[in-house]
């Protein structure tokens, strides 16, 4: 068997398990002893033999065709982002020497633009800890700060669950979301500490872990109970930093003339004027652009 994690295996065996004979057409007959497909209605339903694709779920084989990979994710019934995950861990990659978790640094004029927007706004890293975030998002959720973790939060933290009127959807999007940020990069030691920490301190994240969902991660419209202002829907815009593999800037904003808008700006009312931050190069989290150039 070649070493390393299993991605490839872990995951058919995953959404194996979550299909159900009848979504396929195969009938039921007796008791059956296992979660969802066997691996030989798998096999069969993909047109492939069982023996091949006990080897690929065992890790034995981690190199199959795009067309298997594609048969595969037709019989497990997979959307099309999930199908574009299967296809990354298929098309495998050389082993690399454990890397070292380096600081996510916000750059200087991204710190700035957040600090003086009149919208809540955040900077989120890979892992999905806050990197930047203006006073009027720690309005909205004291735990939308420098130094947070929005998973470890919304799963650990009873305030922040409060915030959400579907906690249970909020949960479920998040991790798959997470796993989908993540892909086949799971070596990295801020990953591991993560996934662990939860994995301890949370059944119902385990459980979603397990279940190997994959969600794209798009702007949508938030429901947010807040305890100052009540129900408040906003929607969420997700951009990406040029220049900040990883990074994402998250924008918060009301549809105009709706109570939704007067509600966040009486919670605006309650916070300092947005300003721009002053000049600090020693700031952590902070690359400023003569600094990034040195490293080159």
């Amino acid at each position: 068997m070649t070493g390393g994690p299993n991605l490839l295996g872990d995951y058919v065996r995953a959404r194996r398990e979550l299909v159900t004979p009848e979504q396929v057409g195969i009938p039921v007959v007796g008791a059956r002893r296992v979660p969802g497909l066997r691996r030989e209605e798998v096999a069969m339903l993909a047109g492939i033999s069982a023996d091949y694709y006990l080897r690929l779920e065992q890790g034995r084989d981690r190199n199959p065709s795009v067309q298997v990979l594609e048969s595969l994710a037709r019989a497990l019934q997979l959307d099309d982002d999930a199908t574009a995950h299967l296809l990354r861990l298929g098309a495998g990659r050389p082993r690399r020497p454990t890397p070292r978790s380096r600081d996510e640094a916000v750059p200087e004029g991204i710190a700035t633009l957040v600090a003086t927007l009149p919208l809540p706004a955040v900077v989120e890293g890979r892992y999905f800890d806050v990197l930047a975030a203006n006073a009027l998002a720690t309005a909205l959720s004291p735990r939308l700060a420098p130094g947070g973790n929005r998973l470890r939060d919304l799963f650990l933290d009873p305030a922040e669950q409060a915030l959400h009127p579907n906690w249970e959807k909020a949960a479920e999007g998040m991790v798959a979301g997470f796993r989908q940020s993540v892909g086949t990069e799971t070596d990295d030691p801020r990953f591991v500490a993560l996934v662990g920490e939860l994995s301890l301190a949370s059944d119902h994240f385990s459980r979603l872990w397990a279940r190997h969902d994959i969600e794209v991660c798009e702007g949508a419209p938030k429901d947010i109970d807040h305890p100052r202002v009540g129900r408040l829907r906003l929607n969420r815009e997700l951009l990406g930093i040029g220049g900040a593999a990883g990074q994402t800037l998250v924008l918060f904003h009301p549809d105009p003339g709706t109570d939704d808008a007067g509600k966040l700006a009486l919670l605006a009312s309650a916070v300092p004027a947005p300003s721009a931050p002053r000049p600090d190069r020693r700031r952590a989290g902070v690359v400023s652009p003569g600094a990034k150039e040195g490293r080159r």
